[in-house]
């Protein structure tokens, strides 16, 4: 619990400055938001939980410091900044300066910009999953019919990419946005993909003791929490376009997450229950799922932070189950 006392402490104060700011309108707005991000980053947490047991616990702090810094001030503001800029054709500085000055206009252009978010954000949260469920070494399985058959796929070589990219074409085919944008917002997320898995193994990512095995990790648990992140980050856009109360909401719920991801570290969560990263792999290839459909038909944000919580959930009651009546299978 004492991990809970900065961030609890951080989010008095920041939501005590909104209030200020912005009145009560504005505190109840940041509230929701927080709540928004700690929904929709919850199986993100078990992820980043699975990565960080092979950290040092120098860089594990890291993590929560630095990295909560990188998270609300690169994902949350930086990052919708570059893309939208990128889609526009207009500067960096520009668009940051419209993020202040005329948010709606900010909104408007991030709305342009989200067929390429999703289609990137899609295709790298898929193949994250892909990794996980393609692979022949997997032995546990939790929806065993399913996990079974796709581990055996794993004997095939790049498997996962060659599936993600022929769901890409699919959707690029059957959106109305631009086939161009999507393909190639979809193709970025592949490379990036390959990029940060060519590094950690080539930093000896396995190897749980190197320092440069733990910068390599850091830095992919920050590529990992953009491609989570920009489900929150355009779905806060649909609230409000007040640009500081919206990294004050979201940069709340990014500090929880990251706190009970270290908790789960620390209290050996994931050794305890056999199934929740299974279920946090499923939450991801969902979460995938809904940003490729949401490129198709409308897809409501309470059905998208929905489904992943119930996989998390039911993963967690099997876990319990076993537990209390299969104790061995633990051991």
């Amino acid at each position: 619990m004492k991990l809970l006392v900065a961030p609890l402490t951080v989010s008095i104060v920041v939501l005590a400055a909104v209030f200020f700011w912005g009145g009560s309108g504005a505190l109840f707005i940041a509230f929701a938001l927080a709540v928004l991000e700690v929904t929709l980053s919850f199986d993100n947490a078990v992820i980043n939980a699975r990565v960080l047991e092979k950290m040092s616990a120098r860089w594990q702090r890291r993590f929560l410091t630095w990295g909560v810094l990188v998270s609300v001030g690169v994902v949350r503001f930086v990052l919708p900044v570059l893309i939208v800029s990128t889609i526009v054709a207009l500067s960096p500085v520009q668009i940051a300066a419209l993020a202040f000055a005329d948010p709606a206009k900010y909104a408007a252009l991030v709305a342009t910009a989200e067929p390429a978010i999703k289609a990137f954000g899609g295709t790298f949260l898929l193949l994250v999953s892909l990794r996980y469920f393609f692979n022949k070494e997997k032995e546990v399985h939790w929806i065993a019919t399913i996990e079974r058959r796709l581990a055996r796929w794993g004997e095939v070589e790049a498997i996962g990419i060659a599936f993600a990219l022929i769901a890409l074409f699919m959707v690029a085919t059957l959106s109305s946005a631009p086939h161009a944008l999507i393909l190639e917002s979809g193709l970025i997320g592949t490379v990036l993909f390959i990029a940060m898995e060519s590094i950690t193994r080539a930093l000896g990512v396995e190897a749980r003791a190197a320092a440069r095995s733990s910068f390599a990790l850091f830095v992919y648990l920050d590529v990992l929490d953009t491609a989570f992140s920009l489900d929150s980050v355009v779905g806060a856009f649909a609230i409000t376009t007040s640009v500081p109360v919206i990294v004050a909401g979201l940069g709340i719920g990014a500090f929880f997450v990251r706190s009970l991801t270290l908790m789960l570290v620390r209290g050996g969560t994931l050794k305890k229950l056999l199934y929740i990263e299974h279920g946090a792999y499923w939450a991801i290839f969902a979460l995938a799922l809904c940003m490729f459909g949401a490129l198709i038909v409308p897809i409501p944000e309470w059905f998208v932070a929905s489904v992943g919580l119930l996989l998390v959930l039911f993963a967690y009651l099997s876990s319990r189950r076993v537990l209390a009546y299969e104790p061995e299978v633990i051991r």
